[in-house]
């Protein structure tokens, strides 16, 4: 006499990770944005629509967010292979995250890039800001703590 035994799987994407990283990131870009319109206008007017041969500070803001969504998940994917993290680690990883973009996007990246397509905001290679340093910071501190909020919302 043969038996059957039936066995449920559930399939999961884990959406909810990296969603929850385009949320957080999204609102790390809004309120670094805000910094840079208090305190790097032409960065946001000039250097960063340049980098897509656009113009404007409408242009930049939105290209600004749309980088702050993008990097959110790439913290998403750190967090995640650090397993689940308290509020308090979250916002640790944030701000170290937030540093080392600046390190890397900021100081690196960005003057390679703008020299790259001749835009008329080419600031020196290596760019150093503390300006900058801070509000990547910021970035990372609002991720840090909006992504446990967020995660697993959607």
């Amino acid at each position: 006499m043969a038996t059957e035994t039936a066995t449920q799987t559930v399939d999961s994407t884990a959406t909810g990770d990296w969603q929850g990283g385009v949320v957080a990131g999204v609102l790390g870009g809004i309120v670094m944005g805000a910094l840079m319109v208090m305190q790097m206008r032409p960065v946001l007017e000039v250097a960063i629509p340049s980098m897509y041969f656009l113009s404007g500070g409408l242009a930049g803001f939105t290209i600004h967010v749309a980088h702050g969504a993008v990097l959110g998940v790439g913290f998403a994917a750190v967090a995640g292979a650090l397993g689940t993290l308290s509020t308090g680690k979250s916002l640790g990883l944030g701000i170290a995250y937030g540093a080392a973009l600046w390190l890397v996007l900021a100081v690196f990246v960005m003057p390679v890039w703008l020299s790259a397509v001749g835009s008329p905001a080419n600031p020196p290679l290596p760019n150093i800001s503390t300006t900058s340093l801070v509000g990547h910071v910021v970035y990372g501190a609002v991720v840090g703590l909006a992504y446990p909020a967020v995660r697993g919302q959607f």
